[in-house]
């Protein structure tokens, strides 16, 4: 089990540097004076990243449900901080969802949003780990 919890958070940091960098891009799209050729640009790298963080995300998702199925009734007592995290965990997919419907308004032309919104909406996915791996560490309840 020791393995698949290894490869849990390898994809967890996989997931999450997509998640700190997408935003960071959508930034420089917002504030770039767009002439085709780096809309078409911004459209390409976001597809991707965004590709290969859902990857990460999936992968995530389901070592961390086969660590659930596996640990079942150990986790049924104290588990507080385990609900919490995976509410956590379900805004963190939320989020991500959330980066999809803005790839796809940047690759249509459709972006009503400024930088100054995806500077601040890049900021989210930090709370959201530092909660997580809060109550993984410390289990406070």
């Amino acid at each position: 089990m020791i393995w698949v919890k290894a490869f849990h958070v390898i994809f967890m940091v996989t997931w999450f540097a997509g998640l700190f960098y997408l935003p960071r891009l959508f930034v420089y799209h917002a504030m770039e004076d767009t002439t085709e050729a780096m809309h078409q640009r911004f459209v390409v790298m976001e597809r991707k990243l965004f590709a290969i963080m859902t990857m990460g995300g999936v992968l995530t998702a389901i070592l961390g449900t086969w660590m659930l199925i596996s640990y079942g009734a150990a986790l049924a007592e104290g588990s507080g901080w385990l609900h919490a995290k995976l509410t956590l965990v379900i805004l963190l997919i939320g989020y991500h969802l959330y980066c999809l419907k803005i790839v796809r308004a940047f690759r249509n032309g459709s972006n009503t949003r400024s930088h100054v919104f995806y500077r601040w909406f890049n900021e989210f996915p930090v709370l959201l780990l530092m909660g997580i791996i809060i109550l993984v560490v410390v289990r406070p309840f």
